[in-house]
């Protein structure tokens, strides 16, 4: 990606999607439901690829196309892709260009049959293996990470009785984070990291097993959430049940925050935590770690909402919608200067001047990247008359890249690097400003082992040495 398309803000990661229906039934019309529920967490590419259990055993059928599940796929596209078992994909580059070639599944054809895999997550050594897997003839169709551990699995499986058990052998080699839903001609495999940085979960519909990365598609497919396949954990599905293997190793748990805080959908359950009460409660912890005399509470849509709520409620601040937010309009970061990004938030968000006229405002949002959008934001709320904005942000400062999957800039890019939490107030308009503190986040998900790398530097494993010291010597 070029850095005229950096996004103001951060961007989602992918979503994976699996089904085998045992009855026999066609799969790919609740797939591209489930897809539709996660397109939230990728909007450059998506994919289906379906099979049949009961037939011969033949390659996989597979459709994938750049742009939103409902431009990509039709009625007729879906009619082709015939099957009881299948894979799907929404696709946000956090490695490889958005390119038709990138996107997943990826669908390999090999001596042992089909191999059909979809990955969410970031390995923090793919160049390694690559070049292990070039040395011994591999020819790579793309520039992704998932593609080693597809061909690794691949390769593995030529010298072990089940694909299992060379997802196993895979899996002692590959380091990061994965969420991965894998279809072989007659199993439908799910894989979750040790470390369970990425989500995974199980569901049912009828005579059919589902794996999603939020329990939000099982049900926007139309299935009943089960329960989260757990960290480390290998669940296989055959015509005969479900059998499941929590041999990948104990790691420390470590769940990715910022699931939580921003990129999962708000109807969904991750590790048995609320989505929706995991933001209300970060408001709430907003409101006592940082409190202001203000006349109303509002959010930056969408992912400030829920939060500015929580904040509302624990402060008594009254609540308010102050933003009109235009859903028809491009995200910006698809704009090539930073004067059309700048303009773009004009477009896609206009401010309710009467709600916010004469009035002190808390304003909530998840983050700050680079300032830029919440700049323009303040400027637009006192252009429209606002007294004073406080600014509350429901997450620690960026300080650190993150190596696992979600979009955070280098350290230069991020402002909280360089700049006081002062600095930034005053870069931005803002009267005042306050971050979540970063020892208080186990207090949003219950206590549960969070992965807080990108604000504290502490991560769950080893990172590429030279990007990491240079980040932390630059702080």
């Amino acid at each position: 990606m070029q850095p005229s398309e950096q996004t103001t803000g951060l961007r989602e990661e992918c979503g994976v999607f699996g089904m085998f229906d045992t009855g026999g039934s066609n799969v790919s019309g609740n797939i591209f439901y489930g897809l539709c529920a996660l397109q939230h967490r990728g909007q450059e590419s998506c994919g289906i690829a379906v099979g049949d259990t009961n037939g011969p055993k033949a390659p996989a059928l597979y459709h994938k196309g750049l742009g939103l599940v409902q431009d990509v796929f039709t009625q007729d596209t879906l009619a082709r892709l015939t099957g009881n078992i299948g894979v799907g994909h929404v696709r946000y580059a956090t490695t490889g260009a958005a390119t038709l070639e990138n996107a997943q599944p990826l669908v390999l054809n090999y001596i042992k049959g089909s191999l059909t895999l979809a990955h969410n997550g970031n390995l923090v050594n793919a160049a390694e293996l690559k070049r292990e897997l070039e040395k011994t003839g591999a020819v790579f169709q793309t520039t992704i990470d998932s593609e080693v551990i597809a061909l690794h699995i691949a390769r593995e499986r030529l010298h072990t009785s089940t694909v299992e058990e060379a997802i196993k052998r895979t899996a002692a080699r590959i380091k990061g984070a994965y969420g991965l839903v894998i279809a072989s001609p007659r199993k439908l495999i799910g894989v979750r990291d040790p470390y369970g940085l990425k989500p995974l979960c199980l569901g049912r519909l009828n005579n059919a097993w589902l794996i999603a990365s939020e329990s939000c598609a099982i049900e926007a497919a139309g299935g009943e959430f089960i329960r989260d396949i757990t960290p480390g954990e290998i669940v296989t599905i055959t015509k005969d049940g479900l059998h499941s293997d929590t041999g990948l190793g104990q790691a420390e748990n470590a769940h990715c925050i910022f699931e939580y805080i921003y990129f999962a959908r708000l109807d969904s359950r991750l590790d048995r935590v609320s989505v929706y009460e995991a933001r209300l409660r970060g408001g709430a912890i907003l409101a006592r770690s940082s409190p202001v005399h203000a006349d109303l509470t509002a959010g930056v849509p969408d992912s400030g909402l829920t939060a500015a709520m929580g904040y509302s409620r624990a402060s008594g601040i009254p609540f308010e919608l102050i933003f009109h937010k235009n859903s028809y309009v491009g995200r910006t970061f698809i704009k090539s200067s930073q004067k059309e990004r700048e303009n773009s938030v004009k477009i896609k968000l206009n401010v309710l001047a009467p709600a916010v006229k004469g009035k002190r405002i808390v304003l909530v949002d998840d983050s700050i990247v680079r300032g830029t959008t919440i700049k323009n934001l303040i400027h637009m709320l006192k252009e429209a008359g606002a007294l004073e904005v406080h600014v509350r942000i429901s997450s620690p400062p960026f300080l650190y890249p993150c190596y696992f999957g979600t979009d955070v800039p280098s350290n230069r890019q991020l402002i909280a690097s360089s700049h006081s939490t002062e600095e930034i107030r005053r870069s931005i308009g803002a009267d005042s400003l306050a971050y979540m503190p970063a020892e208080q986040l186990p207090e949003i998900v219950g206590g549960l082992p969070l992965c807080t790398a990108c604000f504290t530097g502490h991560y769950p494993m080893e990172v590429p040495g030279t990007d990491i010291k240079n980040a932390l010597e630059s702080v």
